[in-house]
C-alpha cells in the first residue's frame, strides 16, 4: 500500500486542458476514417474534431506514414511526445490493449464482399479484388477464394473495382469493410455482407497512453455524449459507414 501511494498522480486531462490543445496522431489516409480532403478528413478525423470542441480544446492532426500499414501499434513508432490519442485504424485486440487503452467508435472491419441484387458466390466467379490499407490477412483471403474455385482479379483502388462490378466484368468486388460501405453508399440497391465465417473481423476505435486515465474518463463521456445526441450515426452515414448483419459464402 505504501508503494501505491508513493505513485504519481496521473496528470493527463489537466496537461491538454494546460496547453489547450489535443494532439492525435493518424494515418497518411485510410478511407473512410482518414482522407486528405479537407473538406470530408474521415470519420476519425470528423470524430475528434467534435470531442475536442466539446472538451474546449483545438486539436492537432500528426500524420504518421507508419500508421496503417499493419494493425500492430508497436511497429508505428509513435510516442507520447507526438500524440494524446491514436486513430485511423486502431483495432481493439490484444495485442493493442497490451500497449494502448481503447475506445470504441462502433467501426468495425475485414473482408466484405458487395453485389449486385440477384448475385451469389458459386464456383469459378470472377471477383475484383481491392487489398486496401491496414491488417487484414491478404494471403488468407486468397487462399479462401481459391479453395472455392474462384478468382480473385487486383483493382489498384475503389474507383476501378465499382467500374469493374457496373460493366459486369465482376460478378462480385471484396474489399476491406469500410471502402464496402462507401460503394453501397453510392449504389444502395446493391448488398454488401462480410465474407465467410473463417476470416478475421476486428473492432476499431481510438487509442490512448496506458495510465492516462483522467483523460480517458472525458474522452469516454465526450463520446458517450456524441452517441446519445446523434452526432456518432449522422458521421457514420456522412461517410457511408453502414452495419453489416450477414455473411455470404460460396454455395450459401
Amino acid at each position: 500500500m505504501a508503494f501505491i501511494a508513493t505513485l504519481p498522480a496521473d496528470t493527463s486531462l489537466e496537461e491538454v486542458q494546460r496547453t489547450g490543445n489535443l494532439k492525435v496522431c493518424i494515418p497518411h489516409s485510410y478511407p473512410s476514417l482518414v482522407t486528405t480532403d479537407g473538406e470530408n478528413p474521415g470519420y476519425d478525423v470528423s470524430l475528434l474534431e467534435e470531442l475536442a470542441k466539446r472538451l474546449d480544446l483545438r486539436i492537432t492532426l500528426t500524420r504518421i506514414s507508419q500508421m496503417g500499414r499493419d494493425f500492430n501499434p508497436r511497429n508505428w513508432r509513435v510516442t507520447r511526445a507526438q500524440c494524446e490519442i491514436l486513430a485511423g485504424g486502431v483495432v481493439s485486440s490484444l495485442t493493442t490493449k497490451s500497449f494502448l487503452e481503447t475506445l470504441s467508435t462502433d467501426v468495425k472491419t475485414g473482408w466484405a464482399v458487395v453485389l449486385k441484387p440477384g448475385a451469389v458466390l458459386e464456383a469459378d466467379t470472377q471477383i475484383g479484388v481491392l487489398p486496401g490499407l491496414g491488417g487484414l490477412d491478404r494471403l488468407g483471403l486468397s487462399n479462401y477464394l481459391r479453395a472455392n474455385g474462384a478468382q480473385g482479379i487486383l483493382r489498384p483502388n475503389l474507383e476501378a473495382l465499382e467500374a469493374g462490378l457496373l460493366n459486369d466484368e465482376f460478378d462480385a468486388v471484396v474489399t476491406e469493410a469500410l471502402g464496402a460501405g462507401q460503394l453501397v453508399k453510392r449504389h444502395p440497391e446493391w448488398r454488401v455482407a462480410w465474407l465467410g465465417n473463417t476470416l478475421d473481423r476486428f473492432d476499431l476505435g481510438i487509442g490512448l497512453w496506458k495510465g492516462d486515465l483522467t483523460l480517458k474518463r472525458a474522452v469516454v463521456d465526450a463520446l458517450r455524449s456524441m452517441q446519445t445526441d446523434g452526432t456518432l450515426e449522422s458521421l457514420r452515414h456522412r461517410y457511408g459507414i453502414i452495419p453489416i448483419d450477414m455473411t455470404a459464402d460460396f454455395g450459401a
